[in-house]
C-alpha cells in the first residue's frame, strides 16, 4: 500500500494480481487496484480527470487520460473519503503506475493536480 498527500488530499492504493483472469501462458497479467481519497483539507473539491503514466516491465510506456474515474466525478466536501476499485492489465509478471487527479475547488473553480504515488504490479511468481 502506498500513499501520498497533496494540499490536503490523501490519496491511498493498494495492488492485487488476479491469476483467475490472468493467462500467463499467453503473456496476460491482470491487475485491479483500489484507491481511497480522502480529503483531509478545509475544502469542498471534485475530482474532474485522470492521468497515469503505466509502465510494464518489458519496456511498454502507455499514457491514458480522461474524465474522472470510472465514469465518476465526485464531489468530496472536507472529511469525506470515496473508494473506487479499476483494473490493469499487463503483457508481463510485473509493472507500476502513478499519475494524477486534476481537482477543481468547489469555492472558486480553481483547478490543481493532486499526485497519485506510485504503484506496484507483481505476480507472486515472480517474487519467488
Amino acid at each position: 500500500m502506498t500513499t501520498e498527500v497533496t494540499e490536503g488530499i490523501q490519496i491511498t492504493v493498494k495492488s492485487f494480481y488476479r491469476p483467475e483472469f490472468s493467462n500467463p501462458l499467453k503473456n496476460h497479467f491482470l491487475y485491479t487496484y483500489r484507491i481511497t481519497i480522502e480529503n483531509n483539507s478545509n475544502e469542498t473539491v471534485q475530482l474532474m480527470s485522470r492521468h497515469w503514466f503505466i509502465f510494464d516491465s518489458n519496456a511498454d510506456r502507455y499514457e491514458v487520460e480522461g474524465e474522472g474515474v470510472i465514469g465518476f466525478q465526485p464531489i468530496l466536501t472536507p472529511g469525506d473519503i470515496h473508494e473506487y476499485e479499476s483494473s490493469c492489465e499487463l503483457t508481463s509478471e510485473m509493472g507500476n503506475m502513478h499519475g494524477a487527479y486534476t481537482m477543481q475547488r468547489q469555492i472558486d473553480d480553481s483547478l490543481f493536480d493532486v499526485k497519485v504515488p506510485k504503484f506496484e504490479m507483481i505476480a507472486p511468481m515472480k517474487l519467488n
